[in-house]
């Protein structure tokens, strides 16, 4: 075969394959083109907007909100609303976290819904409060190798109104590979009392792309969008013992709900175990203020341990699993006798195992709380 020949082959293959993609795409464009349609919120707020979204982004582009933990992956189940328009039948990927009430009642996972048509949904009035903010970055400090504390400035005359246990879905631009504005859910470690500003504690999460971007990226003085307040997790007003765990990023609720705490001056009106796992000592932070709350308050009892503290470390806590140290003062230091109440922030791993060890400690599951960040 002559060299002119494969020259010419190459092209025409080259010609074909444009040909193909730009077909394609015509064809695409026709199939999928649904035009406008109408977004009826609630029976109340009517929007038209171009069809062939997903129902999450087509109500944020609507300035309307829902929670969104893992940014519209499908992988937390927080973005749910109920359809009251036929939109086909539930997806496999919805399914696993509705239960059988919420899907007879065809509550959907918005990042899972595509508009196609008119559609009515209805939304809980509490969600219209979540707004978009754009602030700024006021100060970054490296908390361990991975973790970094983010403390952003609201917008002037801003007032956010949340409590403590809520989190905030923080948002960074297209960078790199990422082809567009993305948004993670991390809790707030900043307090309700702290009215100018909101603070985020942010782990390194290998190929995250906000937590890459956080770590990699981000500056003092740039300007960031936080969508806020979200989420359902809070302190129930009761006298229950608190029986706290947390591990890496997860101290973030913690430091809040314990500052609030204090600001309200009932840190010390019912006990408080706060649990704390790490692997090394590496991994932990925020230990002086931890051990002065400890010394300070006699209802407040710190309780960290590493589950792999190297040979070369000076460790005198306890070591082991969390789950396993939950357990063993559960049944040896914490009085049987006393009501308690679960909050549970980290991994989901971690969060199913600490659920275990507290059932089986005579926690009901009622009286155990936590945000699930997949």
């Amino acid at each position: 075969m002559t060299t002119d020949l494969l020259i010419l082959q190459t092209l025409l293959v080259g010609l074909v394959s444009v040909l193909m993609a730009v077909m394609i795409s015509i064809i695409d464009g026709i199939v999928n083109n649904y035009g406008d349609v109408v977004v009826d919120v609630n029976g109340k707020k009517q929007m038209t907007v171009k069809g062939g979204t997903k129902l999450l982004g087509t109500l944020a582009d609507q300035g309307i909100f829902l929670p969104s933990a893992c940014g519209g992956r499908g992988s937390c189940g927080a973005c749910k609303c109920q359809v009251e328009s036929d939109v086909g039948p539930h997806l496999p990927t919805e399914t696993p976290y509705l239960t059988d009430k919420e899907i007879k009642d065809n509550v959907r996972l918005a990042c899972q819904v595509k508009v196609k048509a008119d559609i009515k949904v209805h939304i809980p009035e509490e969600l219209f409060n979540i707004r978009k903010m754009e602030c700024v970055v006021e100060k970054i400090v490296e908390l361990t190798y991975d973790i970094k504390e983010v403390l952003v400035r609201m917008p002037a005359g801003t007032e956010l109104n949340y409590v403590s246990g809520q989190y905030g879905q923080f948002e960074v631009p297209k960078y790199g590979d990422i082809k567009e504005p993305t948004a993670r859910a991390y809790s707030f470690s900043s307090n309700p009392q702290m009215k100018e500003h909101v603070e985020f504690l942010i782990r390194l999460v290998p190929g995250g792309a906000v937590t890459t971007y956080v770590h990699k990226f981000l500056k003092e003085g740039q300007k960031i969008n936080v969508i806020a307040p979200v989420g359902d997790f809070n302190v129930k007003d009761t006298d229950a013992s608190m029986i706290c765990v947390a591990g890496g990023s997860g101290m973030a609720p913690m430091k809040s709900i314990f500052n609030d705490r204090i600001a309200r001056g009932v840190i010390n009106d019912r006990p408080i175990w706060y649990f704390f796992g790490a692997r090394t000592t590496k991994d932990m932070f925020y230990l002086d203020w931890l051990w002065e709350l400890d010394a300070k308050y006699s209802n407040f009892h710190f309780v960290p341990a590493l589950s792999e503290p190297g040979p070369d470390e000076d460790w005198k806590g306890p070591v082991g699993l969390i789950t396993t140290v939950l357990d063993e003062y559960l049944q040896t230091k914490i009085p049987l006798t006393d009501v308690k109440e679960g909050y549970l922030c980290g991994s989901p791993g971690m969060l199913d195992a600490c659920m275990v060890v507290m059932k089986k400690n005579k926690m009901p599951e009622e009286r155990i709380f936590f945000d699930k960040f997949a």
